[in-house]
């Protein structure tokens, strides 16, 4: 028998986001074998009862629905779906339209992120919220879960998406592994305030390190994290960081101080801070800040701000204005250099300040023109200081048509300098204007090809690019700012061998490059081919060094190409024909067959900088549910290895562990080691330290092992 009765009292209040508004003003439907009493009043319900109101659904041997007071009473095997979650019990007490009430003895199962828990009690105290009493709570399936918490009072609330335990103790294995006398944890995947899971791990120069972060969701946009450290042979490192993002503006604030380092007796301390913000239509300001108390702050706390290789850290503040065709700035910027005793870096010069203006149009009745002009002071408390003022006026007329393009070029360079604390006798002021003529020009043919079966587009594209500038000598002038660029495909095609504006290269020279390519009919490039050469018509006059008789520069290849959908290759070769040497070669080749299973094979030389290593990495699974990661990077001139990873992980169906060994250079004859353990349990945190952003870093194609979506 299948009765709907219409409640009362109607609800007028606004519905929450699980439920629609019109499911709570509806009527309650009740069948049951046997019915009897009042139905304006009480209805009782007798074997294979079903009650229906909106989101909920509750089952029962008896029940008892009381019509004015919306209320279900039920008892017997029951079974209740609520929004989505369903609960099992003895005795259950609802109010239908409040969502009030409680059930004894029950299971619980939640829909949003798969927990499920038993308890000596739940009430419910409205639609999101929910306490469970002696109860317990995991993500794990079956009866008997690997891991789960058991608590005195669990407060579960939806609308916040966040669960609090009290007097909780979390069980691995059937094993306590951690006691609190209270602890939060996401019921999804949003932020929110509360104890993060301390992390714990060892390194050579710190010893044992935990920490113990603790994060207030302040707002949607804004949040704070504190983490206090503790390093066995150090002490105490209280560190925060401050995140924020509004409509105009956005940045990120982190520091961190240890009073007193056990090992050194001095305060210890780092800070970096990022910030942009928009003042007005096209005006905008920003801050770059790093700062380290000494060089050695990256040796001995190689996993926090200043990472184990940031040796220059840079202090930058820039105002800037854009308009339609141009846009000023101003800035003052200069950096930290914290020095390694085996390897000193030159401080470069502080700008104080530097003054840019630039402006230009595109496609102006056929032409391409841009002017860039710049102010700057240098200042360095070792070196020459002055000032330098330059103007870059360029002007071009692309011509591109189906098939090939030409694009004359005609730029001029003018700079002036006002030089201090010169030696006697040599000019304070120096002045130097320079005009660049160029032409490049391409072909682009294309067939139908095939490519490992495939149908594809193979294109064929010569380019020739030549390049005038008169000689002038320039060593009279200062290098503020300024290197010889390294050979690239990209340099190849540039007007100046010099990065900066110190100088300006002479130049009677003309590039050759060839490129191929295949492309698959949706446009993405499989394969692409390239050669390259400059060819030089005069000596190189200018230069950093000795003056070069060379009549052609290093050739170049490049090659890289996904040859099957698990493998790729890259390769990049700069061969010296005048020494009959490779200067620079790295080659690469990448396997990836299935998810979480990728190799990675590595191989770099450096004749210039004396380098040549071997790099090899991968995440494999080699057993059931066992995958290994690692990498080594062999140095072959050292015969030793210059960084190394090495771990295992373990996947269960609800947790994850990790232990990861890594071996980081800080320093050219130093290195710290660290050992990373961590037990991640899924829906709930993770204990232990962090290994993962080490596994993505080393390990190109790395994948989460319970990551969604992957077997």
């Amino acid at each position: 028998m299948t009765v709907a009765i219409a409640p009362s009292l109607a609800s007028a209040q606004a519905s929450a986001p699980r439920q629609k508004a019109e499911d709570k003003d509806g009527p309650a439907t009740v069948s049951a074998e046997k019915m009897s009493g009042r139905p304006d009043r009480e209805v009782i319900l007798e074997r294979d009862v079903e009650i229906i109101r909106g989101p909920t659904t509750v089952n029962a041997d008896k029940a008892t629905y009381r019509i004015v007071e919306d209320e279900v009473e039920a008892s017997g095997n029951i079974r209740m779906r609520r929004f989505g979650d369903t609960y099992t019990g003895d005795e259950l007490r609802l109010r239908l339209e409040a969502q009030e009430g409680y059930v004894l003895h029950p299971t619980y199962r939640l829909e949003r992120n798969n927990a499920q828990g038993a308890a000596e009690r739940i009430d419910f105290e409205g639609e999101d919220r929910a306490t469970v009493t002696d109860g317990t709570y995991s993500t794990c399936e079956g009866p008997d879960p690997d891991w789960y918490l058991k608590s005195s009072k669990l407060n579960l609330d939806a609308g916040r998406e966040e669960g609090y335990a009290h007097k909780t103790v979390v069980y691995f294995k059937g094993l306590p592994i951690l006691a609190a006398p209270a602890m939060s944890f996401p019921l999804s995947e949003a932020r929110k305030t509360g104890v993060l899971p301390p992390t714990i791990g060892t390194t050579n120069r710190g010893g044992l390190e935990v920490t113990v972060p603790y994060y207030f969701n302040i707002a949607p946009n804004r949040d704070l994290t504190l983490y206090p450290k503790l390093y066995a042979r150090r002490g105490l490192q209280l560190g925060a960081e401050a995140r924020y993002m509004g409509e105009s503006y956005f940045g990120q604030t982190r520091a961190e101080y240890l009073p007193q380092d056990r090992q050194t007796g001095t305060n210890r301390y780092a800070i970096s801070s990022t910030h942009t913000q928009v003042l007005a239509p096209g005006l905008s300001y920003a801050w770059n800040v790093n700062s380290a108390s000494d060089d050695r702050y990256p040796d001995d706390f190689s996993r926090t701000i200043t990472t184990s290789n940031q040796r220059m850290l840079g202090r930058d503040l820039a105002l800037n204005y854009a308009g339609n065709f141009w846009n000023a700035s101003a800035r003052m910027s200069n950096f930290q250099v914290l020095q390694d005793p085996a390897a000193p870096i030159l401080r470069p010069y502080d700008r104080l300040p530097q003054l840019t203006f630039q402006t230009g149009r595109q496609d102006a009745t056929g032409f391409d023109w841009n002017v860039d002009s710049e102010l700057t002071h240098f200042y360095h408390p070792d070196l020459l200081r002055g000032e330098r003022f330059l103007v870059n006026p360029r002007i071009s007329y692309p011509i591109i048509r189906p098939g090939y393009f030409i694009t004359p070029r005609l730029s001029l360079h003018g700079s002036k300098y006002h030089l201090q604390d010169q030696p006697a006798g040599a000019p304070d002021r120096l002045s130097r204007f320079l005009p660049t003529v160029s032409l490049d020009s391409g072909l682009v043919f294309e067939r139908d090809a095939k490519f490992f079966g495939n149908t594809m587009t193979q294109t064929l594209e010569p380019r020739l690019f030549y390049v005038y500038t008169p000689y002038r000598d320039q060593t009279a002038f200062p290098i503020f700012d300024t290197a010889e660029a390294d050979l690239s495909f990209a340099q190849l095609f540039s007007e100046n061998r010099f990065i900066g504006n110190d100088r300006i290269s002479d130049a009677n020279e003309i590039t050759a490059a060839l490129i191929s390519r295949y492309i698959e009919p949706s446009g993405i490039e499989r394969m692409r081919m390239a050669v390259g050469q400059r060819f030089y018509f005069n000596e190189q006059r200018v230069t950093l060094g000795a003056a070069r008789n060379e009549s052609r520069s290093d050739l170049l290849v490049s090659a890289y190409g996904r040859l099957t959908p698990s493998v790729s290759v890259e390769g990049n070769l700069q061969y010296s024909q005048t020494l009959d040497s490779v200067s620079r070669a790295n080659y690469g080749v990448q396997w990836q067959p299935a998810p979480k299973s990728v190799l990675n094979l590595k191989y770099r030389r450096d004749r210039i900088n004396i380098l040549e290593q071997v790099d090899v990495s991968g995440q494999w699974p080699f057993a059931n549910r066992w995958y290994g990661v690692a990498r080594v990077n062999y140095s072959l001139p050292d015969r030793k290895v210059a960084e190394g990873l090495l771990g295992l992980e373990y996947k269960a169906d609800c947790w994850v562990f990790r232990v990861v060994g890594q071996r980081t250079p800080t320093a050219a004859s130093n290195a710290t080691s660290a050992i990373f353990f961590q037990l991640e349990l899924n829906g709930l945190t993770r204990l232990g330290s962090n290994p993962l952003d080490a596994l993505r870093a080393n390990i190109p194609g790395y994948q989460l092992v319970n990551q969604p979506g992957n077997p």
